[in-house]
């Protein structure tokens, strides 16, 4: 980490105010004494002392090697038991930094990108795309917002998934499930499912052709299928009006400007986010 610091001169560190008095040689003109005021400028350091240095640097290396010990596991579907335990342990380790400190929302806030996880719901998923050859799960994300709140927002988890020859690979649709979620403690947020939804469907090329070949004229209705299909969004709602909505609690364990760590309560597993670009 660089060492911050700024240099001053002639006591202006103190923050008093410093008078230069030049008293020029009398000249046979008899001309008058002249008198410079220097002006005043607050000196500002910000000194890294070595013990925080130390601290940044050692907490660096601990995420790395959580980095580290979760390749190759294909987002937590292909772990043995020694990985899991070597896992953990690094999870352990980085969560020790800031354990008890408040949750800052205004770093929550924003799109997160799944690195692994041990929770069933979404490991099925993974294992479903692993077997059929008819289903592709993409790049699983995790979205806050809640920049301007005090006490909650909204998350959302979206998967960008596909169907081989008939979507685009990897992010043909969007699957997306959304939760109102609120603080109940210093690290424990509780969410409360809201809807689950399709969207975002980006047919190929190859669909695109058969239902609308580019050597003929493309019909009226041919058009307005392709439309369709490209503006299709299917919404469930997750929540009786009647009654409180499915909800669960989570704890946000670890959080920096890069990092998210996060643990289901219940058994629910663990999650292990980096940062990403806003979708």
């Amino acid at each position: 980490m660089d060492l911050a610091f700024s240099s001053c001169f002639y006591g202006l560190c103190t923050g008093k105010r410093a008078n230069c008095q030049v008293r020029p040689f009398s000249s046979v003109f008899g001309t008058k004494r002249k008198v410079f005021k220097l002006k005043t400028f607050p000196c500002l350091a910000s000194i890294a002392t070595p013990a925080t240095q130390g601290y940044d640097i050692e907490l660096e290396n601990k995420k790395h090697e959580l980095l580290c010990s979760i390749q190759e596991t294909q987002r937590g579907l292909s772990t043995t038991a020694d990985q899991r335990s070597s896992i953990e342990e690094s999870l352990v380790n980085v969560e020790a930094y800031n354990s008890g400190e408040p949750i800052d929302l205004v770093k929550l806030n924003g799109t997160w990108r799944l690195q692994y996880t041990s929770a069933p719901d979404v490991l099925i998923l993974l294992d479903a795309a692993a077997r059929l050859p008819f289903f592709q799960v993409g790049q699983i994300f995790q979205k806050f917002e809640c920049l301007d709140q005090t006490n909650g927002g909204v998350i959302r988890n979206v998967v960008r998934w596909s169907i081989p020859n008939l979507l685009e690979d990897q992010e043909g649709a969007t699957l997306l499930v959304s939760a109102k979620f609120t603080v109940v403690s210093v690290r424990n947020i509780y969410l409360r499912f809201q809807e689950i939804s399709i969207q975002d469907i980006s047919i190929s090329e190859e669909l695109q052709a058969l239902i609308a070949p580019a050597i003929l004229p493309r019909s009226f209705i041919s058009l307005q299928i392709l439309q369709f299909l490209r503006t299709f969004k299917a919404q469930i709602p997750v929540r009786d009006p009647g009654r409180e909505s499915i909800g669960g609690l989570y704890y946000l364990s670890y959080l920096d400007d890069n990092m998210l760590l996060g643990r289901a309560v219940g058994g629910g597993g663990v999650f292990i986010f980096t940062r990403a670009q806003p979708i």
